[in-house]
């Protein structure tokens, strides 16, 4: 049975690191600071995600399961993305669950760090990754 994702204080202080990191370039490659606005306050937030590319390609995986960015993301349609000075606004479209299978499967791969959220391993069928977008949705970012 997967993790579930609690923020106290270690993961808020975990994340301010990482978040500080991105924001001078350090750290992972993939690693961005997404910023969108609140769906019911309009404020901004911000936190760091993974995001991950092929051929050309670029997707937000909600790692962590349907968090607050991924349902402000919903809405806004649109995030900011950072990462050592450089920012872009990117427009955000959900996968469906055949979609997100590969990307699934990739960051799975990439970042064991999340591991532990997902009911699934290296040797899970297309179907078992497929099931998973439910809790981990995919978006491409156009």
């Amino acid at each position: 049975m997967a993790k579930t994702y609690r923020i106290g204080f270690g993961t808020r202080l975990i994340n301010g690191v990482f978040r500080t990191m991105t924001r001078f370039g350090m750290g992972k490659g993939y690693r961005y600071i997404l910023t969108v606005r609140g769906r019911k306050s309009g404020r901004p937030f911000s936190t760091p995600v993974d995001v991950m590319s092929a051929g050309g390609e670029r997707w937000l995986v909600g790692a962590y399961g349907v968090s607050n960015w991924v349902r402000n993301a919903r809405v806004a349609g649109q995030v900011d993305l950072s990462r050592g000075g450089r920012s872009e606004t990117v427009r955000v479209v959900e996968l469906g669950p055949e979609e997100s299978v590969p990307v699934l499967r990739q960051y799975w791969r990439e970042v064991p760090v999340t591991r532990p959220y997902f009911d699934v391993t290296g040797d899970s069928t297309d179907e078992e990754f497929a099931a998973e977008s439910v809790r981990h949705p995919v978006f491409r970012l156009v």
